[in-house]
C-alpha cells in the first residue's frame, strides 16, 4: 500500500487524491466534514490536501504544521513557478 501511494505521489497529487479517496473513503470522511473542502483542495491546493491527510490521524499539532507548510510551499511553487521559469521567453 505504501509503494502504491508513493507511486501516485510521483504521478501527481491529483491522481493520488483520487485513488486514495476511492480506496479509503472513511479516512476522508473523518478528516473533512463536507465534500466541499476536499474538492477545493483537489482543484486549488492538492499538495496541501495530501499533507493534511497524511498528518490527520494523530491530529494536527506541533511538527505536523511543518508538513502542511511544505504542502503549501509545493502548491505555491506549482502556481507561480511556471511564470518565474518562463520569464525570459517574453520580450520587453
Amino acid at each position: 500500500m505504501c509503494c502504491l501511494i508513493t507511486t501516485l505521489f510521483l504521478m501527481g497529487p491529483r491522481a493520488a487524491i483520487l485513488v486514495w479517496w476511492l480506496i479509503n473513503q472513511a479516512r476522508w470522511n473523518l478528516a473533512f466534514d463536507t465534500f466541499l473542502l476536499p474538492l477545493l483542495g483537489f482543484i486549488f491546493a492538492p499538495w496541501t490536501t495530501l499533507m493534511y491527510m497524511i498528518v490527520f490521524p494523530a491530529g494536527v499539532n506541533g511538527f505536523d504544521w511543518i508538513w502542511i507548510g511544505l504542502g503549501i510551499l509545493a502548491d505555491l511553487s506549482t502556481w507561480f513557478g511556471g511564470g518565474y521559469g518562463n520569464r525570459d521567453r517574453l520580450r520587453g
